[in-house]
C-alpha cells in the first residue's frame, strides 16, 4: 500500500506543479481538469499524512517496548501500541475503499427525468409525490433544484418532469434513484377504496458541461412556443419556451420554465448536452454491470428498484431487501437511509472486484 501511496504523492505534487504554470492556466480545459484530479486526490493525501505518522508512532512506541527498562514506561507503551494499531487497521480501510477508482462522474450535478408510467392518473399522482420527495432531500442537503420542463396530470402530478440539481456530489448520491418506482395504495381517483399498483420512471443522468460535449450549433433547429405552466399572462402570451432538436440524433428538448427565451435556451441546450453525453455514459455503465454487481440501474429502465406500500407504510428497496417502515418520512425527503445502504452494497462489490484483480 505504501508503493501505490508514494507513486499517487508523485502524481499528486505534478499536478500542484503544472497548476502553478502560467502556460498551463492558459489552457482553461486542461487546467479545469487538473484541478478536478487534484481535489479527487486530496482526501487521499491527507489519509497518506497520517497513515505515516501513525505508522512513526507505532515504531517508536515497538522502541520503548523493546529497549525500555522502566515497567511503567513499557506499559504506557504497549497501551499506545494497540491504539495505534487499531487505528491503523481502520485507515487502510479506508484508504483501500479511496484507491479504488470512483465513478468519475460522482461529481457532476444531475438532470432528472420522471414519467408516469402504468396508473393513469394515480401514476401521475406518484410522479408528482416523487419531485415533491427529492425536493426535499435536495433542500436538506442545500442543493439547488432547477425546473426545465414539464407536462402536468390530468387529476395533478406529472405526466413528465424534468429538473436539474445542483451541488456537491449530486450524481453520486442520486444516480442509486435509477430505475422504475411502484406505488401500492388506494388512489386518490379511486372511489370504491381497492389497493392499486401505479409506476414511475426515474432517469438521473449525470449533466454534461460544454468541455464533456461539444455541439455544433448548425446540428440544432431551434423554435419558440408559449409556455403554458404557471407564470401568470405574460408567460402564456410571450414565445419564451425553447424547443431544440438535436438533427443528427433526433433528440429533442424543451423548457418553458422560464419567462426569458434566453434562460430557456440555456437549460434546453444543458440537457441537451446531457443527453448527447448519456449514449456515452451507458457504455461505462454496461462495462461496470459487466464486472460486477451494481446498486445503480444500469439503463435498463423497466428494472423496478422501489416499491412504497402505503396501506403498511413500508418502503422496500429491491436491489438490497431492505426495508423501511416509516413511508411518510420517506416521502418528505427522507432518502438518505436508503442511499447509504446502497452506498454500503455498491462498495462491497467494488472492494470485492479489487479484491479479485
Amino acid at each position: 500500500m505504501l508503493d501505490k501511496l508514494e507513486a499517487i504523492k508523485v502524481r499528486y505534487d505534478s499536478i500542484q506543479e503544472q497548476m502553478n504554470d502560467p502556460s498551463v492556466m492558459r489552457d482553461m480545459k486542461n487546467y479545469i481538469k487538473l484541478n478536478k484530479d487534484y481535489k479527487e486526490l486530496e482526501p487521499i493525501m491527507q489519509a497518506f499524512e497520517v497513515y505515516k505518522s501513525i505508522l512513526s508512532n507505532i515504531d517508536h512506541a515497538k522502541e520503548i517496548i523493546h529497549n525500555e527498562k522502566d515497567e511503567e514506561f513499557r506499559s504506557m507503551a504497549k497501551e499506545e501500541f494497540n491504539t495505534l494499531s487499531a487505528e491503523k487497521d481502520k485507515l487502510e480501510e479506508d484508504i483501500r475503499m479511496m484507491l479504488i477508482p470512483a465513478d468519475p462522474e460522482d461529481g457532476k450535478n444531475a438532470v432528472i427525468e420522471i414519467r408516469a408510467g402504468t396508473g393513469g392518473d394515480e401514476a401521475s399522482i406518484f410522479a408528482g409525490d416523487l419531485y415533491r420527495m427529492y425536493s426535499k432531500y435536495a433542500e436538506s442537503k442545500r442543493w439547488k433544484l432547477e425546473l426545465v420542463d414539464f407536462t402536468e396530470g390530468t387529476m395533478g402530478g406529472f405526466k413528465e418532469i424534468i429538473f436539474n440539481i445542483m451541488g456537491d456530489n449530486v450524481y453520486g448520491l442520486m444516480k442509486y434513484e435509477s430505475g422504475v418506482h411502484r406505488v401500492q395504495r388506494v388512489p386518490q381517483t379511486e372511489t370504491q377504496g381497492r389497493v392499486h399498483t401505479s409506476a414511475a420512471t426515474v432517469a438521473v443522468l449525470p449533466e454534461a458541461d460544454e468541455f464533456d460535449v461539444e455541439i455544433k450549433q448548425s446540428d440544432v433547429r431551434k423554435d419558440t412556443f408559449c409556455s403554458s405552466g404557471p407564470g401568470g399572462q405574460s408567460v402564456n402570451t410571450t414565445y419564451s419556451a425553447i424547443r431544440l432538436t438535436h438533427v443528427p440524433s433526433g433528440i429533442v428538448v424543451s423548457c418553458q420554465d422560464e419567462k426569458s427565451q434566453i434562460k430557456n435556451f440555456e437549460k434546453a441546450m444543458k440537457v441537451l448536452r446531457t443527453r448527447l453525453y448519456e449514449l456515452e455514459h451507458q457504455k461505462y455503465l454496461d462495462e461496470i454491470s459487466k464486472k460486477r454487481k451494481t446498486m445503480v440501474s444500469t439503463g435498463d429502465r423497466s428494472a423496478k428498484i422501489r416499491t412504497y406500500n402505503y396501506a403498511q407504510s413500508r418502503v422496500t428497496d429491491h436491489r438490497i431487501n431492505m426495508n423501511l417502515y416509516n413511508l411518510p418520512v420517506v416521502m418528505d425527503g427522507e432518502v438518505q437511509p436508503l442511499i447509504d445502504a446502497l452506498q454500503l452494497a455498491e462498495n462491497a462489490e467494488r472492494l470485492k472486484e479489487a479484491g479479485s484483480n
